[in-house]
């Protein structure tokens, strides 16, 4: 108990002195901007100036911690990645593009790539899909909000502790035990023979997928059901009154109107799926071919400690991810703009 309260204080010490530190750099640093380019005693015109130098640095104080920290751990690891991806793995001799070329040629990275189209292709569609299709269902019962709610439980759970908990779903015994599996238990209730779901090839992928939009799904559904309650409330009634059905309103009326929202809650949940390494990781390992490239740069990076084939992983994911960040970031500012 006392490790505890000590870990809490120390806590507590570290975030006391965090916003002292935050109080410190920002009253210090406009105090000396105020004293530096001190326009009291200039002339109207040049105190003109001053008066307007210091509010041109004065944003740039602000933003310059997390400008600093941008750059340290994030741009400066870019540039080093691709750095290293261009040399041997120990990061000595230059290769050039030799890393690229073994990736490129290379059986495991293939099935890598294959497994990362495969979940590109139905993870964002599926939890973009079920989520839709909640929020539409749970806005028409009186209980919608509890249902929506336990939808969306899933999020606050961290990918391992998703993959802990998908792992009772399909662990496996042998014929005769007793199965703890949900998955087998029902199918052994069935009179079949139990199955070591994870380790057949290709339907394992399927079997790891669902963990993923199980957890997403609830991220879709918030979002989509806030689309759907801005859509006009006349409009809809105009449909019924026309006799149109509820599932013509639905794909010609509800979907079209919020069409730019679903195509968002998408791309966001694609750029989640190139990154996915947790349930990879925590489920497989990537065994049974259920590798993805995520997993693979950490193999060649970690495991093998191969810096140069590592990074050059890490640059192939980087660029999948970029064109999709690049899309969402301008559709974001030309609704931004139209508003």
């Amino acid at each position: 108990m006392s490790e505890i309260v000590q870990q809490i204080a120390g806590a507590g010490i570290a975030v006391v002195i965090a916003l002292a530190a935050c109080f410190a750099y920002f009253w210090g640093s406009n105090w000396l901007l105020d004293r530096v380019l001190n326009s009291d005693t200039a002339a109207s015109e040049a105190a003109t100036g001053i008066d307007q130098l210091r509010s041109a640095i004065r944003p740039w104080i602000f933003l310059f911690p997390a400008l600093l920290f941008l750059a340290v751990y994030l741009i400066y690891p870019v540039v080093e990645t691709f750095r290293l991806s261009l040399f041997d793995n120990n990061g000595r001799n230059f290769v050039g593009f030799a890393n690229y070329l073994w990736a490129v040629s290379d059986p495991s990275f293939q099935r890598a790539v294959f497994n990362n189209v495969m979940w590109l292709i139905i993870v964002p569609s599926a939890s973009t899909a079920f989520g839709l299709v909640i929020a539409v269902l749970a806005d028409r019962l009186w209980w919608g909000n509890i249902a929506k709610s336990l939808v969306f439980m899933p999020m606050a759970i961290s990918f391992v502790g998703a993959s802990v908990i998908w792992k009772f779903v399909y662990d496996y015994r042998a014929a005769g035990e007793n199965q703890i599996g949900i998955l087998n238990a029902i199918v052994t209730g069935f009179g079949l023979p139990p199955q070591a779901w994870i380790t057949i090839p290709f339907w394992n992928s399927l079997f790891l997928m669902v963990i993923l939009i199980w957890i997403q799904t609830g991220f879709a559904m918030v979002i989509l059901s806030a689309a759907l309650r801005g859509i006009p409330e006349e409009t809809l009634e105009a449909a019924r009154l026309d006799g149109a059905s509820g599932v013509r309103i639905f794909f010609d009326i509800m979907i079209p109107q919020i069409w730019g929202t679903v195509v968002v809650v998408w791309t966001t949940i694609t750029i989640v799926v190139l990154k996915v390494f947790d349930i990879i990781f925590a489920m497989t390992n990537g065994q049974w071919d259920t590798e993805v490239l995520a997993n693979f740069m950490f193999k060649w990076m970690f495991v093998n400690f191969d810096y140069g084939r590592g990074s050059a992983v890490a640059v192939v994911i980087m660029i999948a991810v970029l064109p999709i960040m690049v899309w969402n970031i301008r559709r974001a500012n030309a609704e931004q703009g139209t508003r």
